[in-house]
């Protein structure tokens, strides 16, 4: 499985308070126990609004964590090439806009989203009230590649996410308690649209959420989305985060038994085990009609 959406608060790193809230310590460690019953082999950390732009915690997380695990920062705008080539070898893949925490200059951080990806193929991720997304609709849709996080907060926001689904973008199935929508509804509308654009996120640690993501939250998106599950929980976010995909082998679960073999049913016999076949048959005598 690949996580595309966690948090890692590593108390080694200095966090600024947000709306006069700061997180508890959550660290790899800590992500690892949780997440033990899945089979999780890489994922996505995405910096949150608690850390800025400082990406020294990131640095660190990510190499912990090793092979198959990406980054997601907050980049200020002037960033230079240099600084964001330097994290592209780092295993950042994306800049993070928070405009549900932080805000920002749309145009300016639009200017830096097409510079990332000129330089390094980075796409961006969006953290936005669904009440917003319309609004930023027409700027929005002249990023190159994009997704939504917590499927876009609201249901209010469908038509305008399914719109930007229909035209390439990817969306976070994550948060479910954090986000006022039916989720189940929401998951559906979006698959229909295009199975490769879920992606599964846990948010762990869940901060400021409803609830933290729940074992059984994996049951909603399976009742969604059905046989594409391996989609949604792996292959759609390894393409979108530009790492290989996972060979699969699908297994005919009722294979057709061979006609000959260890497995058949039929007994194979020598040719000197086949019954002789039946003596020739000694035809009737002829009866003379004119004898009776």
């Amino acid at each position: 499985m690949f996580d595309a959406h966690l948090h890692i608060f590593d108390p080694r790193f200095p966090l600024a308070e947000n709306e006069g809230y700061l997180p508890d310590p959550y660290t790899v460690a800590d992500y690892r126990r949780r997440m033990q019953r899945f089979d999780i082999d890489g994922g996505a950390v995405v910096s949150g609004s608690f850390q800025g732009t400082d990406t020294s915690y990131l640095r660190a997380a990510l190499a912990e964590l090793g092979a198959g695990w990406v980054g997601v920062v907050n980049l200020n705008e002037d960033a230079t090439d240099a600084e964001i080539l330097e994290l592209n070898r780092a295993g950042v893949r994306a800049v993070r806009f928070n405009f549900k925490r932080a805000g920002g200059d749309i145009v300016g951080l639009t200017m830096l989203a097409l510079r990332a990806y000129e330089l390094a193929g980075w796409h961006v991720e969006l953290y936005i009230d669904g009440s917003m997304l319309g609004s930023l609709e027409p700027v929005i849709t002249k990023l190159p590649k994009l997704s939504i996080d917590h499927m876009g907060m609201s249901d209010d926001c469908l038509p305008y996410l399914l719109n930007l689904v229909d035209r390439g973008a990817k969306v976070k199935a994550s948060g479910f308690g954090r986000v006022a929508m039916n989720v189940g509804m929401a998951l559906r509308k979006v698959h229909a649209v295009n199975p490769e654009a879920l992606m599964f996120g846990s948010d762990l640690p869940g901060t400021r959420a409803g609830r933290p993501f729940l074992d059984s939250d994996m049951r909603i998106i399976s009742d969604s989305v059905g046989n594409d599950l391996h989609k949604v929980l792996d292959d759609n976010a390894r393409a979108f985060y530009g790492l290989p995909a996972k060979e699969r082998r699908i297994e005919d679960p009722t294979p057709t038994v061979p006609l000959f073999g260890p497995e058949s049913p039929t007994l194979r016999l020598h040719r000197s085990e086949l019954p002789l076949p039946p003596p020739d048959t000694l035809p009737l005598p002829r009866i003379d009609p004119r004898s009776r």
